[in-house]
């Protein structure tokens, strides 16, 4: 239940959001979970629609919007990074492929954390670079633990499809070849929360040359690991 405080616009936007939590609501839904007034269930929805803390699906629901997930994931960032380094550094030592930490950013997702092989061929990814949604085993992983109905804008113009993302979800890894970049192919697996959201994702990348056109089979097991020991981390 919502906690009452002598600011009443505060605790009525709390409650929205509270409301929402349950999932995707219509007004008429959100007006009979809330208890609030129409006028203001209506008023208080939409100005966080503009803020991004409520944003409306594919059948105009509202429902809760990326800027919740983003300050969620900003307040992990510290211990995720801390925990990053060493483990993407065994990661690449392991696979002798580049290593990355992802998270999502609006419609993109940031590269947080990396290692890079020594030598040879490889593919560099910069620290803070943005790269797309919709395409890579990173942004598959991403998306793949979201609503179906949060992820379908996205899906329109992807690579993959929403049976890939379901592919994802059993197994719990993901790869691309050539999906992002020509001649790159990639394994991913999550990094989730204690609450069990998933708030990165953590890649190996490099030349289908030495990958091959079944990266998974050589590298999913030490990326998923590696996954694994990120979210013990947080969870700790």
């Amino acid at each position: 239940m919502t906690q009452r405080t002598s600011v009443g616009v505060l605790d009525k936007t709390a409650v929205v959001l509270d409301c929402l939590a349950s999932g995707p609501a219509s007004l008429a839904e959100l007006v009979d979970r809330s208890g609030l007034s129409r006028p203001t269930a209506y008023r208080l929805a939409v100005a966080l629609e503009i803020h991004r803390y409520v944003e409306r699906d594919a059948d105009g629901r509202f429902a809760l919007g990326p800027r919740l997930a983003e300050l969620a994931g900003s307040a992990g960032n510290d211990s995720l990074e801390r925990a990053a380094g060493p483990i993407l550094d065994r990661l690449c030592q392991e696979t002798h492929e580049s290593a990355q930490l992802y998270r999502r950013v609006g419609t993109n997702r940031r590269c947080i954390a990396a290692a890079e092989r020594a030598s040879g061929l490889r593919d560099t990814v910069p620290v803070g670079a943005d790269l797309p949604m919709t395409a890579g085993s990173a942004a598959q992983v991403l998306l793949a633990w979201e609503p179906t109905d949060a992820v379908a804008s996205l899906l329109n113009e992807a690579r993959f499809s929403a049976g890939t993302l379901a592919t994802v979800r059993r197994r719990g890894w993901a790869a691309s070849v050539a999906e992002r970049e020509a001649g790159v192919a990639s394994v991913s697996a999550p990094v989730f929360s204690y609450d069990d959201r998933v708030v990165a994702a953590v890649s190996v990348s490099g030349p289908i040359d030495r990958l091959t056109r079944s990266p998974g089979r050589l590298h999913a097991e030490a990326v998923m690991a590696a996954g694994h020991a990120l979210s013990s981390a947080l969870r700790r």
